[in-house]
């Protein structure tokens, strides 16, 4: 028996889930915890992480730590992915956290990022012909998956952090900061050659912007389970519907909506763009979110080597 804790250090939060392995490649999640943490905030054109950001991050590490550190036979995976991945002072910030928590911090590209959302999604929900997005806090991972394959994946530096605090999207939202947003993103999905292949596919959504559309919808239909979305589906003009009517608000307003986590109302404007206009761009009629993602896909990557062993 194995206990297997994964550790993703995104640009908005981080997220920890401990796995207990058995010796025939079963398992359990005996933890899951999350802490926002904002790394990628005020990070700037020169892309450095700030003092607050990374104390914020340091504290978050080291409550994990209380938890998996009293665990036996412990094995850690930790990866960083957009914050890290695009800031200057990098080696300082990996040399920070291996000092003061004593865990090697892995550095993932995006490609890698992508694959993982796609063993992930693979793993747990039908995926044979599908677009996969994960919009994080400062990326956003595409996935072009046909007859069950990865056809192509990329991963894009705009997320829900970033894009709000570009256009101004956290309090008061401006039309005119809207569009130049939705243009802003556009011209990227149009710079994606592969792209168009995905035309009319379903789109397989991830990441806590895309996960809280679905949330939403279950406490706007009175569902009892608020979070149980892993397979969820929504149609098109209900998304669309729904992303209007968090434009029209403040931020005020929108930290009031059951559903939106007060901590991600801010961003929450910012993090729906990519999938609205993405569903747009395919044409794509509707949406299935998965809770499964960078980690799970960590999680079977491993089960798939202690079965092959």
């Amino acid at each position: 028996m194995e206990n297997f804790a994964v550790i993703d250090l995104g640009s908005n939060s981080v997220r920890m889930t401990i796995s207990r392995i058995s010796d025939d490649g079963t398992y359990e999640t005996v933890a899951e915890e999350k802490e926002y943490v904002r790394l990628s905030e005020n990070m700037g054109a020169e892309k450095i992480l700030q003092p607050e950001a990374i104390e914020r991050t340091i504290a978050a590490l080291k409550g994990f730590k209380v938890i998996y550190s009293k665990l036996d036979n412990l094995t850690i995976k930790a990866v960083a992915t957009a914050a890290v991945r695009q800031a200057t002072n990098q080696k300082q910030f990996l040399k920070r956290v291996k000092n003061d928590i004593g865990i090697n911090l892995t550095v993932i590209s995006g490609a890698k990022e992508a694959y993982y959302d796609y063993v992930g999604v693979n793993e747990t929900l039908p995926a044979t012909n599908a677009v996969i997005i994960d919009t994080g806090g400062a990326s956003a991972e595409i996935i072009l998956v046909q007859n069950g394959k990865v056809s192509n994946l990329i991963s894009i530096p705009i997320g829900s952090v970033t894009l709000s605090s570009k256009f101004d999207l956290a309090d008061v939202i401006s039309a005119k900061e809207v569009f130049k947003a939705m243009i802003f993103v556009n011209e990227i999905f149009q710079n994606v050659w592969w792209l168009r292949n995905g035309l009319n596919l379903p789109i397989i959504g991830l990441g806590g912007s895309n996960r809280t559309l679905a949330k939403i919808n279950r406490r706007f239909n009175n569902l009892l389970d608020t979070n149980d979305i892993h397979g969820y589906q929504l149609r098109d003009s209900l998304i669309n519907e729904t992303f209007e009517r968090i434009i029209d608000m403040n931020l005020e307003e929108r930290k009031k909506v059951p559903g939106i986590n007060k901590e991600r109302a801010d961003i929450i404007v910012g993090g729906l763009i990519p999938v609205i206009l993405l569903m747009n761009y395919l044409d794509s009629d509707r949406i299935m979110f998965s809770t499964s993602g960078l980690r799970e896909g960590i999680l079977f990557e491993k089960l798939h080597d202690i079965i092959q062993t």
